[in-house]
């Protein structure tokens, strides 16, 4: 069934389960095991997914959560997350969703931001939120999600009361109304990993157009079966008509997931589709590697949150079969996708010059995005002018428009107007990255634009470009370039069990810096010479660099930074 045929993102799921009512929509890891020391899994048919989230929606409205309100969604990955928030899409409630991971000072400011008034979830979330005293202002319904409380007092009641107040409503005959396309369908908070998280608003409009560009761009059919490890792309299933199977781990820590947990499943269900992020492939990657693990029924792996080592690539190839790849696809919370490429085409065509300089090429723009590169600048632009886009193989900022892309941050005028550029009725988004185009109309990502080392008396330097330079070195694992007040430096966590000299790798990395050539190859460097770096620093704290909460994978340069100013002082 066609993304297309529905209008908003409501739609979906009642259409696919009209087409494939007995399908499999969800298979949710219990605690148990059977005989065979097989993991049991309680299964979810699509038209008991449609059926249960109607119930809820119709519940919604019977306690007085109304089309329109805001209510923080705070809900495991489990079958009860999948039907509050396609009760919440078909009720018109606005679920606005937060990463437990920033941590109690990081979901009370987002709360505090959104302004919930009502707040579903489960008894650790409303705990916080009594003992916190989160959306004390604005919160004046809550919905219990599993476990017992015995004290829900006024305005609170169980998931189980919403269903069955919600089923009498609905065998009474009333209606639960419908949503418009241009209507706001969530309020999604970005992860937080350059600067404080920003609510991005969804329209349903929006989310539409990203189902039909996923399934296009991947070739996605009703049937197939995904094994989501980030939950907010999960969502994504019930809408492409797929089987979920959700794995037994922590989605808080992907990198530190067991491989088992993902192996064991695709094994099992003969998963054709994975999500993933780089710090998770990485795991599972090296665990395949070592165990010569084979997943021959996996067609795509869809990674998103940092561009790919190659040695990841590598691992994965060599599970994968021959005509499977990787795709790591281009964007952000606030539009995606963008651009993508597949890792073998990238291996072949491309990674030469991302050794060399060029940064990571992320391919061409998807069908229905505009991309233009234009001049790098902090300020706010409030109108588009043709003059800010720059020639081709200049770096610049990666601008995008087209139906994908979110056009505010909730409550938030100055990032809406920092991110944003009218263009007639049009808006363009500034994807806050750097950037160039070449010849081919192919897209090189070069790094964050926050993160670009500015220096006084020379070119400026790019993270990613200048970055996988020296990843190419093998006792290299991963490097971060920043700029604290002794200048330019490079932070390098080796590969884990190297034991050479320090001294000895940095002469090599040194002899690589002087030898990248400033031609064509290197235009991802912007003219800037790697041989202005001036530190090499080793770091071997516990854990590796810093990483965001959400996928493990984004570097936490600001930390970096810091860490580097105290070893060079």
């Amino acid at each position: 069934m066609s993304a297309s045929a529905a209008a908003t993102v409501a739609d979906m799921l009642p259409r696919m389960a009209a087409s494939q009512p007995d399908a499999t929509a969800i298979y949710f890891p219990t605690k148990r095991r059977d005989a065979n020391g097989l993991l049991e899994y309680v299964q979810v048919s699509y038209r008991e997914l449609d059926e249960r989230s109607d119930r809820i929606a119709a519940g919604l409205h019977a306690v007085g959560i109304a089309r329109g309100d805001r209510a923080a969604l705070m809900v495991k990955p489990s079958p009860e997350l999948f039907a509050l928030t396609f009760a919440m899409f078909k009720a018109g409630v606005v679920p606005v969703m937060i990463d437990p991971g920033l941590g109690l000072r990081g979901l009370a400011s987002c709360l505090a931001n959104a302004k919930p008034s009502a707040f579903i979830g489960i008894p650790l979330a409303h705990a916080a939120r009594i003992a916190l005293g989160w959306g004390r202002e604005t919160v004046n319904r809550w919905v219990w999600v599993g476990g017992w409380f015995g004290g829900l007092g006024s305005g609170g009641h169980t998931l189980a009361q919403v269903e069955s107040l919600g089923a009498a409503r609905l065998r009474a005959g009333h209606p639960l109304g419908s949503t418009g396309p241009d209507e706001i369908a969530a309020v999604l908070f970005t992860s937080g990993s350059t600067g404080p998280p920003k609510g991005v608003v969804y329209r349903h409009r929006t989310f539409v157009a990203q189902v039909e560009s996923i399934r296009a761009m991947f070739g996605i059919e009703p049937g197939e079966i995904d094994l989501p490890t980030f939950p907010l792309f999960a969502l994504f299933d019930p809408a492409l008509g797929m089987t979920t199977v959700l794995p037994d781990m922590d989605s808080s820590k992907p990198a530190k997931v067991d491989p088992q947990a993902i192996i064991e499943p695709i094994q099992r269900f003969g998963v054709t589709t994975m999500f993933g992020s780089p710090a998770l492939l990485n795991t599972v990657g090296r665990h395949g590697e070592r165990e010569r693990v084979r997943l021959p029924s996996l067609r795509r792996v869809i990674a998103a949150g940092a561009p790919l080592p190659a040695q990841t690539i590598g691992r994965w190839h060599g599970m994968l079969g021959p005509d499977a790849d990787l795709f790591p696809p281009y964007g952000a919370t606030e539009s995606l996708p963008v651009a993508c490429m597949p890792c073998r085409e990238i291996l072949a065509d491309t990674w030469a010059w991302t050794e060399q300089g060029a940064g990571v090429c992320v391919g061409s723009p998807v069908p229905s995005i505009e991309v233009r590169i234009i001049e790098i600048t902090d300020d706010p632009i409030p109108s588009w002018r043709d003059e800010l886009v720059l020639p081709d193989g200049e770096v610049g900022e990666i601008a995008v428009r087209g139906p994908m892309v979110t056009d505010a941050y909730f409550n938030d005028v100055a990032n809406t107007d920092r991110a944003k550029i009218l263009d007639g009725e049009q808006i363009w988004h500034r994807m806050g990255d750097v950037g160039w185009r070449d010849e081919h109309g192919r897209i090189w990502f070069c790094g964050r634009k926050s993160h670009r080392v500015v220096i006084s008396d020379g070119p400026t330097m790019f993270t990613v470009s200048s970055e996988k330079v020296f990843d190419a070195h093998p006792d290299v694992y991963r490097s971060a370039l920043v700029g604290p007040r002794q200048g330019p430096s490079l932070c390098v966590e080796l590969e884990p069990g190297c034991a050479r000299a320090w001294s000895s790798i940095v002469s090599e990395l040194r002899e690589l810096a002087e030898r990248t050539p400033e031609t064509e190859g290197a235009r991802g460097l912007g003219g800037a010479s790697l041989a202005g770096i001036q530190h090499y620093l080793r770091y071997d704290q516990r854990g590796g660099f810093p990483v965001d909460i959400r996928h493990n994978a984004k570097i936490g340069r600001e930390r970096l930074r810091a860490w580097a100013e105290e070893q060079l002082a």
